[in-house]
């Protein structure tokens, strides 16, 4: 072999080798960072708060059917649902002894609504927004957190 095939060679291996060195280099350096993050007490206090808020007791409500405001249109929505209430020692207790007014405060928000007010996800979204609303003004020790529509019909 001829002594520039040797340095040739030599030099290509030498070239190979840095860049493994570097491979590794950087290899090491990426898993440190995320064996750091994982250890990280900051990420569990956020792992915590990102965790979905305890589900409160569940209460289903009767269901609802009134005409919607459309002028000249004789349409109805009927509605059934289920509302999610947290806070308070006996939250189905106040829901209970507050039915009628909860009710109320419904009948005088459902009739209002237009079918192009309530057909789209976020007119229902909006509508389950505006109940929540009205029916926490409403409670004192407890709180609505969540409106499940069981039916929603339009006819």
């Amino acid at each position: 072999m001829s002594n520039k095939l040797v340095i040739i060679l030599i030099g290509v291996l030498f070239v190979l080798i840095l860049g493994m060195g570097g491979g590794m280099y950087m290899l090491w350096t990426k898993l440190a960072a995320v064996s750091a993050l994982a250890v990280n007490p900051e990420n569990d206090k956020q792992a915590e708060k990102a965790k979905p808020e305890q589900a409160g007791k569940v209460i289903a409500m009767d269901t609802f059917i009134v005409n919607l405001a459309d002028p000249g249109a004789n349409r109805y929505l009927r509605v059934t649902m289920d509302v999610e209430v947290t806070g308070g020692k006996t939250p189905e207790e106040e829901i209970t002894r507050r039915t009628s007014q909860l009710r109320d405060a419904i009948l005088m928000i459902l009739p209002t609504k237009r079918f192009s007010d309530i057909i789209s996800t976020e007119g229902k979204t909006a509508l389950r927004d505006e109940l929540i609303g009205a029916l926490n003004a409403l409670l004192t020790t407890s709180k609505v957190s969540r409106i499940y529509f069981k039916e929603f019909v339009i006819q």
